[in-house]
């Protein structure tokens, strides 16, 4: 398994290995058919993935996946990866849990030297490192607001392009 896609789901896993081996259209069709969608259900699932902004895109499970396909062909998963990490950290329920799933967000993602570093400025890293003295759960809000950023003008554009996303509406 690609050690970079390591936090995301074992459901979105499977679905972004099977999109990036296949790439084909025809196993989104197969899938849908074998769940019992109708094909008026079909087509309006279609049209709602044209329409999609970045929001909805990481809202709904088969374009974060396709996304996520997208980026690990780029070698810039890591940017989803963050994403993802810091969504699953501001869910913690456990304060308990908070201080070392903030040391490993930051060790993996942040720190110099990072095994999957993310672009930020070093305004942000330190904001970031100063937070985790006392990580509370809107700790990586501003790093994770800035690679939110990078994705959505940087490589959703880019994404929309790709022959990931035409399989996707198609």
């Amino acid at each position: 398994m690609c050690r970079s896609l390591e936090h995301l789901s074992n459901t979105c896993l499977e679905r972004a290995k099977e999109l990036k081996a296949r790439f084909g259209s025809f196993l989104l069709k197969q899938e849908l058919n074998t769940m019992g969608h109708s094909q008026k259900t079909d087509k309006l699932m279609l049209e709602d993935r044209q329409n999609w902004s970045f929001h909805d895109l990481l809202a709904h499970k088969e374009g974060q996946c396709a996304f996520t396909t997208f980026l690990s062909l780029e070698y810039s998963e890591e940017n989803i990866a963050f994403y993802l990490a810091c969504e699953d950290y501001r869910n913690t329920k456990s304060s308990s849990k908070l201080c070392s799933k903030a040391r490993k967000i930051y060790e993996e993602f942040i720190c110099s030297d990072a095994p999957r570093e993310v672009n930020l400025d070093h305004e942000t890293r330190a904001i970031s490192l100063k937070n985790m003295e006392q990580p509370t759960l809107s700790c990586f809000n501003l790093a994770q607001s800035k690679i939110y950023s990078l994705m959505e003008k940087d490589c959703y554009p880019r994404f929309l392009k790709s022959a990931v996303y035409q399989e996707l509406i198609t």
